[in-house]
């Protein structure tokens, strides 16, 4: 738990004019424009251009969601997907009736991106269809596009007329860095795209039980968001009603306090500094007791997640024999290595490389 996140929930706690009563339809503004400054900068004009239509919702899941079924209704497009997302991205769009494809992505050869495979595939996409892209800390594989990648990105969605919705569940939980984890968004907002973000406080700021995020549809202008807006509270309506109050008014003290604001960027860097040491610690514990194949990816991925390049075969056998516990396509929780465990997870990481 952020010490920041103490900090501020005893003062909301002590504040006896406070209540209980329903937050609006699109939750409490103060959130919604503090999620805002997050995603594109504080002092970004769009903060309060009005042009943004935002709304909080059941962190990034109840986002994803209610965009799901927005698109459904009044775009009636393919959604494509990187190959591999996360999990949950085909449920959910599924359950909204979209028509679901996928666009290359991992390079299982380099484990990094295919930055050429994917370009070819959205050039080929449907025109006019939507295209998920993971801001940064790609879930799972934890491989980001460079920056000459994000503008070559831009531009077949723009020559494609590709509608671009970028799921935002770790901006500053990669470098401990909002402008730096955010720069794909910002260029595609700095090139003039209409566009669709979901936006989870869960990771970064350990609100997971609090399902705190939000939603913004970037227009172009006052009056189209405004339009926007009203039918998102249509589909907020039939779904929950309204959001919940508490996690959204940490996360509003913390955002648009310059002082508490300041706390939270300083607490971000030790937590994303201790994933980075934890990467190194684990590539030197490999390299150490000479596990077969190259395993640089492990420090060259970003993020919570390392895509370890295991088989089915060998991720299960790390769960059943070894009691590691991590998902059937290779990917592993770094925050769940430590200084006490790494030698052992290497150690394990050997054994089902030579024996699976």
């Amino acid at each position: 738990m952020f010490p920041v996140v103490r900090k501020a929930e005893a003062k909301i706690c002590a504040d006896m004019s406070l209540d209980k009563e329903y937050a609006p339809i699109d939750g409490l503004a103060d959130f919604n424009k503090g999620s805002r400054g997050a995603l594109f900068g504080f002092d970004h004009p769009d903060v309060n251009s009005g042009r943004v239509a935002s709304c909080q919702t059941l962190s990034g899941t109840g986002a994803l969601k209610v965009i799901g079924d927005f698109i459904h209704k009044f775009r009636k497009v393919p959604i494509y997907m990187s190959k591999p997302t996360w999990g949950n991205h085909n449920s959910i769009f599924a359950s909204c009736n979209l028509a679901t494809h996928s666009y290359r992505y991992f390079d299982a050869k380099t484990k990094g991106l295919d930055i050429n495979g994917m370009i070819e595939d959205l050039s080929n996409a449907q025109a006019g269809s939507v295209v998920l892209l993971h801001t940064c800390a790609h879930n799972p594989t934890g491989v980001d596009p460079t920056k000459e990648q994000w503008a070559m990105i831009a531009k077949v969605c723009k020559d494609n007329k590709l509608f671009p919705f970028f799921d935002t569940a770790y901006q500053g939980f990669t470098s401990g860095d909002l402008d730096k984890d955010g720069y794909g968004l910002r260029f595609f907002l700095d090139q003039g795209f209409q566009m669709v973000i979901a936006q989870s406080f869960a990771k970064i700021m350990g609100l997971y039980g609090e399902r705190t995020g939000a939603l913004h549809f970037v227009c172009n202008n006052k009056e189209d968001a405004g339009r926007v807006l009203s039918q998102i509270k249509i589909i907020v309506r039939q779904n929950y009603s309204s959001p919940p109050k508490h996690g959204a008014r940490i996360a509003a003290m913390i955002l648009n306090d310059t002082e508490l604001r300041a706390q939270w960027f300083t607490e971000l860097v030790a937590v994303t500094n201790r994933i980075t040491e934890m990467r190194l610690a684990l590539k030197a514990e490999l390299d150490k007791i000479a596990v077969k194949g190259n395993w640089d990816h492990i420090v060259n991925q970003i993020g919570m997640f390392s895509f370890t390049g295991l088989t089915l075969k060998q991720s299960e056998a790390m769960v059943k024999k070894h009691h590691i516990y991590m998902t059937k396509n290779g990917r592993i929780s770094v925050c769940g290595i430590t200084t006490n465990n790494v030698a052992y997870v290497a150690a394990c990481i050997k054994d089902v490389v030579d024996n699976c």
